[in-house]
Formats: structure tokens, C-alpha cells, sequence
């Protein structure tokens, strides 16, 4: 059985699949954002570095969203499963209003 994720605690539930699928998605806002750090320094238009600041903001988006879906199809999954609700619950209403933003 997983183990069970508890508010505060450190445990992860993740695929080894969904872990590539954001190792990757990082890897491209990595490379975004050297690119923009290139684009700064070499003085390049103020509308092209805001056209890729906001395609770097969406990767991130696209990225906290794939994280979303992992931790409310497992981890709070889990911990709903295992009667740590009254908690669990609290967490997911702290989670929901912090990316509502």
C-alpha cells in the first residue's frame, strides 16, 4: 500500500511517467528563461522579452496544473481514503485559494 501523505508532511505521491512528464516541462522553462536572461543582456526589444516572459508564466501554469491533477488523483486521494479527511480537506481548501489567485 502507498504510503499516505499527511498535511505538513513531505511524502510524495508521483509516476515515474507524470515525474518525466514535468522533469521535461521543466527542462523547457529552464531553457525560457536562460533564453530570456539572453534576450535582457543583449538588449533586445522590451515587447519580444514580455512576449516571452508571458510563454514562460503559461509553461508554469501548464506545469502547476499537471501537479494539481497529480496530487488530487493520489495524494489527497489517499489521504481522504485513509480517514485523515477532516485535515486533508483543510489542505485542499488552502490549496484551492492559492492558485484561485
Amino acid at each position: 500500500m502507498k504510503s499516505v501523505p499527511f498535511v505538513g508532511e513531505k511524502t510524495q505521491i508521483i509516476s515515474e511517467e507524470r515525474k518525466a512528464e514535468a522533469t521535461l516541462r521543466l527542462n523547457r522553462i529552464e531553457g525560457q528563461i536562460k533564453g530570456i536572461k539572453k534576450m535582457i543582456a543583449e538588449g533586445r526589444p522590451c515587447v519580444e522579452v514580455l512576449t516571452q516572459l508571458a510563454s514562460t508564466q503559461n509553461a508554469l501554469r501548464g506545469l502547476t496544473k499537471l501537479m494539481m491533477r497529480n496530487y488530487l488523483e493520489n495524494c489527497a486521494t489517499e489521504a481522504i481514503r485513509s480517514k485523515a479527511s477532516e485535515e486533508i480537506y483543510d489542505e485542499l481548501m488552502e490549496v484551492i485559494f492559492k492558485f484561485a489567485r
